[in-house]
């Protein structure tokens, strides 16, 4: 980039970060952290893994993004229940860089000092005893905050979320001897949405794909009913504060009826 060009952009986000703080920011934002692989391959690396490690660099800024434009909940889907079918080298790296990321938030000044809660969602039991382990350091390390929220979603699919709130309602209800009549009547759209992986999490009013897909690909599947969405061409970890504010942007534009 140029002087000239990089003093254009730096004009430009100036501007555009007045312009978002003038309306109101969502409140809950959901990002699909897409295009790590496709990132490291155009940088000429071998292997997926240096995508990885930058992308769960990027985790930082955004976060920081988010604390200054007073957003107070981020969930990042950062590993999906079709990512765990991966080569096993692969997989073992993605997994090891989700590891290191959670321990190290944990022991991160920014995050105590700006009293950020870390917790995992998704159907962990998946996952191996090593990432379980740095999940429950970062999620104890934190549990007293409730300034903000950034939740993972590991080994996570919208579709099986939504089965397993069914399954335990289902096995709940039994359990307290109540009849088939008695379960069927009770599977209601308000009882289901209590037994999802994080039911006290709000429904995201944002949520942003990278990388130039277009679909969910079964992220809050349940959530997103209402959400607004935003896709980017960039590369997750090529994401930058412009894009950011471009994303927050365009949900201030949006005229959100809820189907009214």
């Amino acid at each position: 980039m140029t002087g000239r060009t990089g003093l254009l952009y730096y004009l430009y986000g100036r501007r555009l970060e007045r312009e978002v703080r003038r309306r109101p920011a969502p409140q809950h934002v959901g990002i699909i952290l897409d295009g790590n692989r496709r990132w490291a391959r155009a940088q000429g690396f071998a292997s997926p893994i240096e995508g990885y490690r930058v992308g769960a660099a990027k985790l930082d800024e955004v976060l920081a993004w988010c604390v200054d434009l007073g957003i107070p909940a981020v969930t990042l889907w950062a590993c999906s229940t079709e990512n765990l079918a991966r080569d096993p080298e692969e997989l073992g790296g993605l997994l090891s860089v989700i590891e290191a990321k959670l321990q190290a938030l944990a022991d991160d000044p920014r995050i105590h000092h700006r009293r950020v809660r870390v917790r995992a969602v998704g159907k962990l039991d998946l996952l191996p005893d090593s990432t379980l382990a740095a999940i429950r350091r970062a999620e104890g390390a934190t549990a007293g905050y409730a300034d903000a929220l950034l939740t993972f979603a590991l080994a996570y699919g919208g579709r099986q979320e939504i089965a397993d709130a069914v399954q335990r309602l289902i096995r709940d209800r039994a359990k307290h001897g109540a009849t088939v009549e008695e379960i069927v009547e009770g599977v209601t759209q308000e009882e289901i949405g209590r037994y999802l992986y994080a039911p006290d999490l709000p429904d995201p009013e944002l949520i942003i794909r990278t990388s130039g897909e277009v679909r969910l690909s079964g992220f809050l599947l349940w959530q997103s009913a209402y959400s607004e969405f935003y896709f980017c061409d960039v590369h997750w970890p090529a994401f930058r504060r412009i894009d950011f504010l471009r994303a927050i942007r365009s949900f201030q534009q949006r005229d959100r009826r809820f189907g009214v």
